[in-house]
């Protein structure tokens, strides 16, 4: 069913006077499409899938209302406090970014918040979850090892959230939600959130759901609408340097840079550092803590881009991105779909740009049948597309701990050679006193090691 919206004030949909106290603080008037046409459906109590594009508020639809809920129906006094809300998310940067969320608006209301998630230390998670907050907003993985260690209480659990579900299925997290949502309570409210739902995944969600109700807003799968996008055909040697001449433009003044490995990352923010750009980094193989710092330097302007894999984009929540950089043209039509939602959010407009070589023109023709319509191909004024490409960035230095000493290479040799010779360690070790015992006596010089010094003994008559 798709949403029918009319302008209309939070107010009118009838939300708790904490939940709407909170709201107007956050300074938001009117809800988006997606709000008000979900959050109606979901306040009924029933299961819910919700499609939207992304930036257009699909965290405020379920957050809202659930809310509500938990702030009419008070949990019982006195007894042992447990769950009643687990939303499960992709990624670490998603999960963070829903409590920012959550935190805003039940400002006014007597809430606690978990958050679980791996790359970091599950003792301050195990003590929240034994706790019994309120909400637990959790990756599958790190969540399902705390359920096995019974760390968990979901007894009295009303509702559940999976939010950006196609991204968590796509991501292999299937069998993971499974084993989650087996030790769940069934009478619950189950409530499914994306900007794209494939019709295979549509499917899988018949698993979860009892006769849900689809509230759906604009084109399945289609970028949003507020979105300027534009390809560069280049070659792919000279990515770098149209990437650096565009950057000279002063309208580049938040960009998100999108890489399809790790590796492709950290050698771009390294090209444009050496060039004096300001970059950050955001990928699996950044720690959570690097990762966080990242989007904070990023959204408070340390940074002028940030440099991230898919893996990442789903949790990049960040207001005023001018431009997003296709650098490595996506193979997956909703990846460029999530990709290029980082900008032109919440009715802001935006630029999303792709740089396309001779080997991703199929990607692109797939995704242009997709929408059905051409993206416009530009040309970078002033920029030699003949010119031969940059050297590549040096790799950094391999790191070594400054604590550990450097072996000796008469200990380095004793310890390679030491499985091969009868004895090991304890023959060398008597061979060097026998040796030190020989060397101390004049009488006993040591024996001659090579043809040489054998040699050169004779001469001298020894």
């Amino acid at each position: 069913m798709a949403g029918v919206w009319a302008r209309m004030p939070f107010k009118a949909l009838g939300l708790h006077p904490s939940i709407l106290q909170s709201i107007q603080e956050a300074g938001y008037t009117e809800p988006t499409p997606i709000q008000a046409a979900a959050i109606p459906a979901v306040l009924t109590g029933g299961d819910v899938i919700g499609i939207a594009q992304t930036g257009t508020g699909k965290t405020a639809a379920f957050t809202l209302p659930i809310l509500h809920q938990l702030a009419a129906k008070q949990a019982p006094e006195g007894g042992r406090k447990r769950t009643r809300v687990l939303i499960l998310a992709p990624t670490r940067e998603l999960v963070a970014q829903i409590e920012e969320n959550i935190v805003a608006y039940a400002k006014h209301l007597p809430v606690t918040i978990a958050k679980v998630f791996g790359g970091v230390s599950e003792k301050a998670q195990k003590t929240a979850l034994r706790a019994g907050s309120d909400i637990v907003i959790a990756c599958p993985g790190r969540l399902l090892d705390l359920m096995n260690q019974r760390c968990t209480d979901f007894s009295q659990l009303e509702h559940l959230v999976l939010d950006e579900a196609d991204r968590m299925l796509d991501m292999g997290f299937l069998p993971d939600i499974r084993r989650v949502i087996n030790q769940l309570p069934k009478k619950r409210q189950t409530l499914m959130f994306s900007a794209t739902l494939s019709k295979e995944i549509e499917r899988l969600t018949h698993e979860f759901q009892r006769t849900p109700q689809t509230v759906q807003i604009g084109k399945r799968s289609n970028p949003a609408e507020t979105v300027t996008q534009f390809v560069y055909e280049v070659p792919k040697s000279h990515k770098m340097s149209l990437l650096a001449h565009l950057l000279k433009d002063e309208k580049f003044q938040m960009v998100l840079v999108f890489s399809r490995t790790k590796h492709g990352a950290d050698k771009i923010a390294r090209f444009l550092e050496r060039g004096g750009v300001t970059c950050a980094t955001l990928h699996a193989n950044r720690s959570q803590n690097q990762r966080l710092r990242a989007l904070e330097d990023f959204k408070s302007f340390k940074v002028r881009v940030l440099v991230a894999t898919d893996i990442a984009a789903r949790g990049i929540d960040v207001d005023g991105i001018s431009h997003v950089v296709n650098f490595d043209f996506p193979h997956i039509v909703e990846d460029y779909v999530h990709r290029i939602g980082r900008t032109g959010r919440a009715q802001a407009i935006g630029d999303a740009i792709s740089f396309v070589s001779d080997e991703e023109a199929d990607d692109l023709r797939k995704l242009e049948r997709f929408i059905g319509r051409g993206l416009v191909r530009k040309r970078a004024e002033g920029f030699d597309y003949n010119a031969a490409p940059p050297p590549a960035p040096p790799a950094p230095p391999r790191y070594r701990d400054p604590r550990a000493q450097p072996r000796k290479p008469q200990e380095q040799n004793r310890r390679q050679n030491a499985p091969n010779q009868p004895g090991g360690r304890q023959q060398d070790k008597n061979r060097n006193r026998g040796d030190q015992r020989r060397s101390s006596n004049p009488e006993n010089p040591p024996a001659a090691k090579s043809a040489i010094g054998r040699f050169w003994n004779r001469l001298k008559g020894k």
